[in-house]
C-alpha cells in the first residue's frame, strides 16, 4: 500500500523536485558565505539570496538548452563576467581579497545545470564537498602550514611515477620465480601509502597526544623504528612503565598493519590470519595502555619526539622494491630447495629487520609455489621473531628498568604471537 509520502511525491511535478534540490544545495552554500560575511568587516559577494538565484539560472539555462552544451557554457561565461566585476570591486575596497566566494558562485551555477541534466549525485557531491572546503578553511590552512613544501613535491613526484609507470608495466609473470612487474610496483605503492597515512597523521598531531599516541601512530608506520626511538629516550625520561607500555602498543599496531597489507593482496591469507592478528593487536594495545598508566613517580606525560622520514621518498620506495624482489627470489629458492623448515627458518631470520618485504613476498607466492598454510605460518613466525628482536633492541638501547620491562613484554607478545600455529593446527603446512 503506498504511503502518504509516496503519494505526495507522485503529486509533485518532476521539475519541481529538481528546483527544490537546486534551491536546497545553493541555499546551503549561500548560508555559509553569509556567515563568512557576518564574521568579517570587508565586502563579500553573495549570500542566502544570491546563491540560490545563481543556481536557478544554471538550472534554467541547462533546461532550456536541452542536449546543447553551448548555451550552458555561454551562461557560465555571463555569470563569470558579473563575478569578475564583483571581484574587481572587492580589490578596490580592500586592496587584497580572496576569490573563494566568486568560485563558489560558479560552482553553484554548475550545480543547477547538473540537476537539470539529472546528474543528481554529481551535483549533490559537488555542493557538499564545496561546503566542507569552505567550512574547513582554518583547518586546511593550518595543515598547509604544517606540511613542508619539500614533502608536497615528494608526493607529486611519487604520484607522477605511479600514474605514469604503473599503467604501462606488464601485468604478467616473467622467469622461473614468476615476477610480475605490475604487482611488484603495486606492492610498493600500497606499503608506501599505508606508511604515509600514519606519517601524515603524525605530522598533523606533532606535539600533541604524548608518547602513547606517538607509539600507536609510529607502529602503523614502523614498529621497529618506533621501538628504537622510544628506547633511546627512555634513559632521560625515567618513565619505564610509560615507555615500555607504549613500545608494546607500537608492536600491537604492527599486527593491524600486516593484516591490512596481507588483505590487500591475498584475501585467502587474511581469512587465516585476520582474526588471530586482530586479537593479538587488541591484547597488545590494551595491555600496553594499562601498563603505561602505572605510576612511575613522575607526573605529567612525555611529549613525543618521533620524527619519521617521508615514506614516499623515491629512494625509499625504490629500495623497498629492490628488497621486495630479493625476498621474492630468496623465498622461492628456500621453498624449492629447503621446504617448509627452511621457510620458517628464513622467517625467523627476517624478524631482525623490517618484515614488510618478506611478508609481501609471501602474499604473492602463497597458494602457488608456497602452500597457503605454510605462508601463513611463516608470517606468524616472522612477526613473533620481529617482536623478540625489538625487545632485544629496547633492552640494549634504553635504561635497565625500561629495558627489562620492554624485553619482557615483547617476549611475551612473541610467544603469544605463535599461538595461532597451534590453534589453527597448520604447523608444517
Amino acid at each position: 500500500m503506498p504511503t502518504m509520502t509516496t503519494d505526495v511525491y507522485r503529486m509533485l511535478p518532476p521539475e519541481g523536485i529538481k528546483i527544490f534540490l537546486v534551491l536546497s544545495l545553493a541555499f546551503l552554500l549561500g548560508l555559509e558565505r553569509e556567515e563568512h560575511k557576518a564574521a568579517g568587516t570587508e565586502y563579500g559577494f553573495g549570500g542566502v539570496r544570491t546563491f540560490p538565484l545563481i543556481g536557478l539560472i544554471g538550472y534554467a539555462v541547462a533546461l532550456t538548452a536541452g542536449t546543447d552544451t553551448l548555451p550552458v557554457v555561454l551562461g557560465l561565461a555571463v555569470v563569470a563576467a558579473f563575478l569578475l566585476v564583483s571581484y574587481w570591486h572587492k580589490l578596490q575596497v580592500s586592496g587584497a581579497a580572496g576569490v573563494t566566494s566568486e568560485i563558489s558562485a560558479l560552482a553553484t551555477y554548475l550545480v543547477g545545470a547538473l540537476v537539470a541534466r539529472e546528474q543528481f549525485w554529481v551535483a549533490t557531491t559537488l555542493a557538499v564537498t564545496g561546503l566542507f572546503l569552505l567550512e574547513l578553511k582554518a583547518a586546511l590552512e593550518g595543515l598547509a602550514r604544517r606540511i613542508a613544501p619539500g614533502e608536497i613535491l615528494t608526493v607529486a613526484k611519487f604520484l607522477l611515477l605511479t600514474a605514469v609507470v604503473l599503467p604501462v608495466l606488464p601485468n604478467q609473470p616473467f622467469g622461473p620465480v614468476a615476477i610480475n612487474p605490475f604487482k611488484t610496483w603495486l606492492v610498493v605503492v600500497a606499503v608506501s601509502a599505508v606508511s604515509y597515512g600514519s606519517y601524515v597523521i603524525q605530522r598533523i598531531t606533532k606535539g600533541q597526544g604524548g608518547i602513547a599516541l606517538a607509539a600507536v601512530l609510529g607502529g602503523a608506520y614502523s614498529s621497529t623504528v618506533t621501538t628504537l626511538v622510544l628506547a633511546r629516550r627512555a634513559a632521560r625520561e625515567a618513565r619505564p612503565h610509560l615507555v615500555s607500555g607504549s613500545t608494546l602498543m607500537a608492536s600491537g599496531m604492527m599486527y593491524l598493519r600486516l593484516a591490512a597489507l596481507v588483505g590487500l593482496f591475498n584475501p585467502s591469507l587474511l581469512a587465516i590470519l585476520g582474526v588471530p592478528f586482530a586479537v593479538l593487536a587488541a591484547v597488545a594495545l590494551g595491555v600496553g595502555w594499562l601498563w603505561s598508566r602505572v605510576p612511575d613517580g613522575r607526573a605529567g606525560d612525555v611529549q613525543k619526539a618521533f620524527d619519521p622520514k617521508n615514506p614516499l621518498e623515491l629512494t625509499a620506495a625504490l629500495l623497498f622494491g629492490a628488497v621486495f624482489l630479493a625476498m621474492l627470489v630468496l623465498t622461492h629458492l628456500v621453498v624449492t630447495h629447503l621446504g617448509h623448515a627452511g621457510l620458517y627458518s628464513l622467517a625467523a631470520l627476517m624478524g631482525a629487520s623490517d618484515v614488510d618485504p618478506f611478508v609481501m613476498g609471501l602474499t604473492q607466492g602463497a597458494g602457488g609455489a608456497t602452500p597457503i598454510t605454510a605462508a601463513a605460518a611463516a608470517i606468524v613466525v616472522a612477526a613473533s621473531s620481529n617482536n623478540l628482536i625489538k625487545g632485544i633492541y629496547a633492552y640494549a638501547a634504553s635504561d635497565r628498568a625500561t629495558g627489562v620491562m620492554s624485553v619482557t613484554l615483547l617476549a611475551l607478545l612473541a610467544v603469544a604471537g605463535l599461538t595461532p600455529l597451534v590453534w589453527l593446527g597448520y604447523w608444517g603446512g
